[in-house]
């Protein structure tokens, strides 16, 4: 798949940075807003710091972000969503809360969460992580919802099955393959939900390097210095986009007349 070629590229190039990318937080005033050298690639920042190291190690942050969060998502939705669709008695409490979540938009939740405790890369996985819940959780509710009913499922029910084996064998299989599409989906909107809230200030710390704060501290400087902010603009584009044709590749790979109706 081609999305998973690109990502897995993206996550070499960001693992191996110490060997080639440089120093992402060091400065040098007198080179500062320089333009593209043999020494500095992509130039350097207002604070004479190497763009290109700092778009490098940037990438770490987006993928830690859009992966955990991904995968707190996947987890977390999964479990709501698997007893919800099987249980009757806890369906309408948790899709009440899933309603009531996805009423607020992702942004002003993660900031509030943020506003309320504080800065920093977990509770920024966290923040973005909850308001992603609701979607996987009604996208395992609906996969669980159509199984149920199914002789198989009802065959082991009637045979002094104990739900924990109903769920574990017969019900969680059949949602894996649009959980797997889904969290895809989640990742790359966690990678821009990230990169807005370092835009805005309330993400990693500033001295963290992430591709929205180098965005944000190098928007006044776009007309001297263009590359500050097309290169992680650009590689954030990219990243995202690899994100996406692997969530298509991955639903191809599961549902092939979705490829063949394309």
């Amino acid at each position: 798949m081609i999305g998973g070629g690109f990502l897995a590229l993206l996550i070499v190039l960001a693992l191996a940075a110490p060997l080639y990318a440089g120093d992402p937080s060091s400065m040098d005033p007198f080179k500062r807003l320089q333009p593209p050298s043999a020494e500095m690639w992509f130039g350097s920042d207002n604070l004479g710091r190497d763009v290109f190291a700092r778009t490098i190690f940037g990438a770490r942050i987006s993928l830690v972000v859009g992966l955990l969060s991904a995968v707190g998502a996947a987890l977390g939705g999964l479990l709501i969503g698997v007893i919800a669709g099987y249980v009757r008695a806890f369906d309408n409490i948790a899709m009440r809360v899933m309603d009531g979540l996805m009423s607020i938009p992702t942004i002003l939740l993660a900031i509030a969460l943020i506003s309320l405790t504080g800065s920093g890369i977990g509770i920024l996985i966290v923040a973005i992580t909850i308001p992603q819940l609701p979607s996987v959780t009604r996208m395992v509710r609906s996969a669980v919802l159509s199984v149920r009913e199914r002789p198989y499922v009802e065959a082991a029910v009637s045979g002094g099955a104990r739900l924990p084996k109903v769920l574990w064998r017969h019900i969680l299989p059949s949602t894996i393959a649009p959980l797997m599409v889904q969290s895809a989906i989640v990742c790359a909107d966690a990678i821009l939900t990230e990169a807005g809230l370092s835009f805005l200030g309330v993400g990693v710390p500033p001295e963290i390097p992430s591709w929205g704060n180098m965005i944000s501290n190098s928007r006044l400087y776009l007309s001297i210095a263009p590359l500050t902010i097309f290169a992680p603009g650009i590689c954030l584009a990219v990243m995202v986009l690899a994100v996406n044709l692997l969530g298509d590749g991955l639903r191809d790979l599961f549902d092939p007349r979705a490829k063949r109706r394309r």
